[in-house]
């Protein structure tokens, strides 16, 4: 039986989804017939979250998640996934009042990409993701340098995600102009790329770039089915 997978939701809830099927997809790979993720969603209001994030008041938005994570280990969760990239940026008030793992999004990624033997890294997300410290200096605990669009690029790809995707829209435009972004990137020296946040998975893919793509949202899954079905002694070693 898989241990109990607890899910930070509603960042936005495009996102949520995407986090739920590829849990239930990948176990039932693993598993075959039937199987499917033994799993509970907690799902925040996005909209009190995104006026946090624009007033800068991450205090409050540590209080709100932090009092998810704790809601969904009292509900039975064995591990707390966040399911989104940006808000990472509270990851240490989450796991602060957890008894549980909480499975890092970044360190999940940043192992995959050390692992293909990638040291200097592209990052797309929201500007908070690509301007603040909190990804790019966990990267670089792992020896991975992280470059990001210039100004303009950063404000299209910040742009996109908060009017189109998470708003569900999907334009055929915004896909050419990431692709022209990705692309930048690696004549910059990116040896792959970050899509490092969720919703940008539902836009480009590694079709739609020159260097290897790292799909934040797919690792973090694929790591927390690890997780899920492995022995007591690996989860109880995979939190802090």
């Amino acid at each position: 039986m898989t241990r109990t997978i607890g899910l930070i939701g509603g960042m936005s809830w495009e996102s949520s989804a995407e986090y739920y099927r590829l849990l239930n997809e990948e176990v039932r790979r693993r598993l075959g017939g039937h199987h499917c993720a033994r799993s509970l969603m907690l799902t925040v209001d996005f909209a009190e979250v995104e006026a946090m994030q624009r007033a800068g008041d991450w205090a409050a938005a540590g209080r709100l998640l932090a009092g998810a994570a704790g809601t969904l280990e009292a509900g039975g969760a064995e591990m707390v996934l966040l399911c989104t990239n940006t808000m990472h940026r509270v990851a240490e008030e989450i796991e602060a009042v957890l008894t549980v793992p909480f499975v890092h999004l970044v360190d999940a990624t940043a192992e995959r990409i050390t692992a293909a033997g990638v040291t200097t890294a592209g990052l797309l997300g929201t500007r908070f993701t690509m301007e603040m410290d909190f990804y790019r200096d966990r990267m670089r605990r792992h020896g991975i340098e992280v470059v990001v669009p210039d100004e303009p690029g950063r404000t299209l790809v910040h742009d996109v995600i908060y009017r189109e995707l998470t708003r569900n829209r999907i334009e055929e435009s915004s896909r050419q102009a990431y692709r022209r972004v990705i692309a930048d990137l690696a004549a910059r020296g990116a040896e792959g790329v970050i899509l490092g946040c969720t919703e940008i998975t539902l836009l480009v893919g590694p079709q739609d770039s020159p260097v290897p793509v790292f799909d934040s949202t797919r690792i973090h899954v694929e790591r927390a089915v690890d997780l899920a079905l492995a022995g007591t002694a690996e989860l109880s070693g995979s939190g802090r």
